[in-house]
């Protein structure tokens, strides 16, 4: 099998899939082997990456693990919540001019205030704070254009946060989610489905949240322009995105 990041892995900053990054995975998808999307985008944000790269029907993951789907057609297949009262409160006091968006699964975000055009995909609903935690959630985006990304680091040791994971962005993002919930537990999901071993799992990725999944694939491989951090964990360094990382990586195999 064969897990694949979206940001960074699939798509440059223009948000497109360059033409040799879509030929090495239609080699994938030629050789029969399952290629799954995992993400911490939401699967609004998912799925037009799934129809682009024109995938046959499986499952991928979203929302950092907390989401697993089978498409198409569209199937819920899990989907792990938390109370996000705590939370939301704790970021709040501490940095208020936070903004925060809680996904709505296929639709797109409750957001209490609007972020940054393009940053989310799907419908974003502008409410009030009770509004926004009054359910269950997948996961908390916290958001601030103004502050960088050690402000986050350190607002995340600041929050101490318990019983809750959390990935930090490239920028000042928090992506919050239920307890011990990394994308390496939705593609587990996925393995044991299909009767897939961990071990046969290549995975490639970028960022902060693909490190629980570099470490648990047979194969993890970091984009060279990943952070110190990812590339660490990683069994093996790819060439950066912009000079074909992750096509050079899967034709390697395939």
């Amino acid at each position: 099998m064969v897990a694949l990041d979206i940001d960074g892995t699939l798509l440059g900053f223009d948000g497109r899939v360059p033409r040799s990054v879509s030929a090495a995975v239609d080699a994938v998808v030629a050789a029969g082997v399952p290629v799954v999307l995992s993400t911490g985008r939401g699967w609004a944000g998912t799925k037009p990456v799934a129809d682009v790269l024109r995938l046959p029907p499986g499952q991928h993951v979203s929302s950092n693990g907390a989401v697993r789907v089978s498409f198409p057609p569209l199937e819920l297949l899990e989907r792990v919540t938390f109370d996000p009262t705590d939370v939301v409160h704790r970021v709040l006091t501490d940095h208020p001019e936070a903004m925060l968006a809680i996904e709505v699964i296929g639709r797109g975000f409750k957001v209490n205030r609007p972020f940054p055009a393009g940053e989310l995909t799907g419908e974003l609903i502008q409410v009030g704070l009770d509004e926004l935690v009054a359910e269950r959630v997948t996961r908390v985006v916290v958001r601030d254009p103004n502050a960088s990304e050690d402000d986050f680091l350190r607002l995340a040791h600041r929050l101490g946060l318990q019983g809750v994971s959390y990935f930090i962005g490239y920028t000042a993002w928090l992506d919050i989610a239920p307890d011990g919930i990394d994308k390496s537990y939705g593609l587990a999901g996925v393995c044991a489905d299909l009767g897939i071993d961990a071990g046969d799992v290549l995975a490639i990725g970028d960022g902060r949240n693909d490190i629980e999944m570099l470490t648990w694939a047979g194969r993890g491989v970091a984009l060279g322009d990943a952070p110190d951090e990812v590339r660490a964990v990683a069994d093996h360094v790819t060439d950066r995105f912009p000079d074909d990382g992750t096509a050079n990586e899967l034709f390697r195999w395939f």
